[in-house]
């Protein structure tokens, strides 16, 4: 069964919650964001704070060695576009 994920860029955007996973879990590298704070603007609730890292999706590696990159945005745009930004850098010297 094919699932039909929203993308960004061209790759996927998984959203549980206030976590988002960014990538294809095929590749070496995945994003994950984490909203940590909200705000109100214009009587809607939007990401304030966000803590983007780059993850190797290698699953034999332990969660400290899996981090390449962390980093903390304001907003959620800002946000997935470093998360791009990373991915594109990592997995081009990945190919």
């Amino acid at each position: 069964m094919e699932q039909n994920f929203l993308t960004y860029k061209g790759r996927p955007l998984v959203r549980s919650g206030d976590t988002i996973y960014y990538g294809n879990m095929a590749d070496k590298y995945v994003a994950l964001i984490q909203i940590k704070s909200k705000k109100m603007q214009d009587e809607q609730e939007i990401a304030d704070q966000v803590i983007i890292q780059l993850l190797a999706t290698d699953e034999k590696l332990s969660l400290k060695d899996r981090i390449a990159n962390k980093g903390e945005r304001r907003g959620l745009a800002e946000a997935i576009e470093l998360a791009d930004i990373w991915l594109t850098r990592y997995l081009k010297d990945e190919k």
